[in-house]
């Protein structure tokens, strides 16, 4: 049985791609609102092995240039904190399947997640 996780936002058109691509393809996901319930550190430190810290935030995105985080220089733990604070900092959706992960709107990965878990 396919287990699909995607982290995000409900009010996230990026987040709401990800859930209508895997139940078009009549996959369940279960769907975690990051406003409702913070990512557990272990969960993060996947992705962030994958992707690295810088490459889990949105820097394009309004929360991210509001923070002004394109000037300041804070620590990983700094943050971190920022992002359990403030979700939108993320390149949403944050999409598990397995070992499988990907980062934002990514559509070829969500494809191979897919062909891997078949």
């Amino acid at each position: 049985m396919l287990n699909i996780q995607i982290f995000g936002l409900k009010n996230s058109h990026a987040t709401r791609a990800a859930e209508r691509f895997f139940k078009e393809r009549g996959v369940p996901v279960h769907s975690v609102d990051l406003k409702q319930k913070p990512m557990a550190p272990g969960e993060i430190r996947r992705f962030i092995e994958r992707f690295g810290l810088a490459g889990l935030f949105d820097t394009e995105g309004k929360a991210y240039v509001d923070a002004g985080l394109k000037y300041l220089k804070l620590s990983d733990t700094e943050m971190l904190e920022r992002i359990e604070r403030e979700p939108k900092l993320l390149r949403l959706p944050l999409v598990r399947a397995a070992n499988r992960f990907s980062v934002g709107q990514d559509e070829p990965s969500w494809k191979a997640m897919l062909a891997g878990l078949r």
